[in-house]
């Protein structure tokens, strides 16, 4: 499990990097948001493109070390073996094993993300998609772990470096009057898309919904396992510097994909394709399968499936590793913890439990594609957002903090958590009042109010130097 969580080689931090930027990078960067931006404009490109890219490649710089340091130290493999080794707590690090079951929600945008992508470019229905997805990737992971995902998502980086490429450059045909060229063919469509608000939109009503909560977010974004994670597969301290480097460059070039989604839109000026409509999570799909040729199309869709790819097996390495070895093996009886320490034992019970995600992830994308709410990225946000809200103290103190009292931590987790959910289902805030909510809100005010009760009992509790 130790092999399968963290590897066995050492490879390249080059090499490590670009797999770092390929699990950050998701289908939600390369297939749904552009779609997003497509549909609603340049306060989209504002958001995705620019304001939560800048804040989440500064927080991997600032977190990845800290992470690292205390990580390797204590041989974590996985982020809720971190939080428990860190604060000395079996129960806390339960708790975040149990809370990562919402990075299924992530897993699923990625499953839709790819069914939409394939389903157009072979022209069958999404669902017979959706089932070989499922079936391929997740039989795979079974056998494979940490050390063949370096090797694929290097080789799928490589991928999405030549397409974000291809991606970016396509709309330079629109370009050929300047910037101001290219305004004009959006204003033309609609004057509301080259604004840097959309009031009409359920995501970027204002400066608020687009940057102070897409920042705070792209901070706290970087609080998954799969990728605090990642750079425990360095062997070296001295191959920390290399290893951001080449990731953060390459991570930036891959947010700037989004703007795609605004040729899409000159293309299809109605989101229209043969009289059909054209969902935001398939207007990706639909403009490269129409715009290029057979043979550039392939190229495309296969980086296109790559971007998803890579974060997904890094989701479904981190998770399956986190529910065998923080969950079932934690809880169990004694005698059968005894069996399961058995590396032979472990590892099956770990492809039993990849079994059980591919087919609950197969439930939750066979309804997200039959009956989004908008799109499949506001089911995923949900999950994932209320999974770094309440993550992001516990991280944070955990580095910078060494002598903190662990009630102020704890308290800190369960308020992230329950005023994300509270936020979003409670529809509290005039944010909320809309058929379509924003997980960005909820996950905003969650992660101040988790640190501002988090900074307070700091201050007022007695301290301890933590383990």
């Amino acid at each position: 499990m130790n092999d399968y969580a963290t590897g066995s080689v050492q490879f390249s931090p080059s090499f490590i990097g670009l797999s770092l930027a390929a699990s950050i990078t998701s289908a939600a960067t390369f297939i749904i948001n552009p779609g997003l931006i497509g549909t609603y404009g340049i306060s989209g490109f504002i958001s995705y493109g620019l304001a939560l890219p800048i804040a989440a490649i500064f927080s991997l710089v600032l977190l990845t070390k800290g992470f690292r340091k205390f990580g390797s130290k204590v041989s974590a493999q996985t982020m809720a073996q971190w939080m428990g080794n860190r604060y000395g707590s079996k129960n806390f690090a339960l708790y975040f094993a149990c809370l990562s079951l919402l990075l299924i929600t992530f897993i699923v945008l990625i499953c839709v993300g790819i069914s939409q992508v394939l389903s157009k470019a072979l022209n069958i229905e999404a669902i017979y998609v959706l089932s070989g997805v499922i079936v391929f990737v997740f039989g795979y992971m079974m056998f494979g772990g940490a050390n063949s995902m370096v090797y694929t998502n290097t080789i799928q980086a490589f991928a999405m470096l030549l397409v974000a490429i291809l991606l970016i450059g396509s709309g330079f045909e629109y370009l050929e009057d300047g910037v101001n060229g290219f305004m004009q063919k959006l204003r033309n469509i609609d004057p509301i898309l080259t604004k840097p608000l959309n009031p009409q939109s359920p995501l970027f009503r204002d400066y608020f919904e687009i940057i102070f909560c897409q920042m705070v977010v792209g901070i706290a974004v970087i609080c998954q396992p799969h990728i605090l994670t990642k750079s425990l597969l360095l062997k070296k301290e001295t191959d920390v510097n290399r290893y951001l480097i080449v990731g953060g460059i390459v991570q930036f070039l891959f947010f700037l994909v989004v703007v795609a989604g605004l040729y899409a839109r000159i293309e299809f000026p109605e989101l229209l394709i043969n009289g059909e409509k054209i969902a935001p999570d398939g207007l990706i799909s639909t403009y490269v399968v129409t715009k290029f040729p057979f043979y550039m199309s392939i190229i495309i869709i296969f980086g296109l499936i790559s971007a998803g790819m890579s974060t997904l097996e890094g989701l479904i390495q981190s998770l399956s590793s986190t529910i065998t070895s923080d969950i079932i093996m934690k809880v169990s009886p004694t005698s059968i913890q005894e069996k399961l320490a058995v590396p032979q034992n472990a590892i099956m019970i770990n492809k039993i439990v990849i079994i059980i995600l591919a087919i609950v992830s197969f439930i939750f994308s066979y309804q997200q594609l039959i009956n989004p709410n908008m799109s499949v990225a506001i089911f995923a946000q949900n999950g994932v957002y209320a999974y770094f809200s309440s993550a992001f103290i516990p991280v944070l103190f955990g580095m910078f903090l060494p002598r903190t009292n662990v009630k102020a931590v704890y308290a800190a987790a369960a308020t992230g958590l329950l005023v994300h959910f509270g936020i979003y289902y409670g529809e509290l805030t005039p944010y909320m009042q809309a058929t379509v909510k924003n997980p960005a809100i909820g996950s905003a005010i969650a992660i101040l109010s988790s640190t501002g009760i988090g900074l307070i009992l700091y201050k007022v509790l007695p301290k301890k130097q933590l383990i």
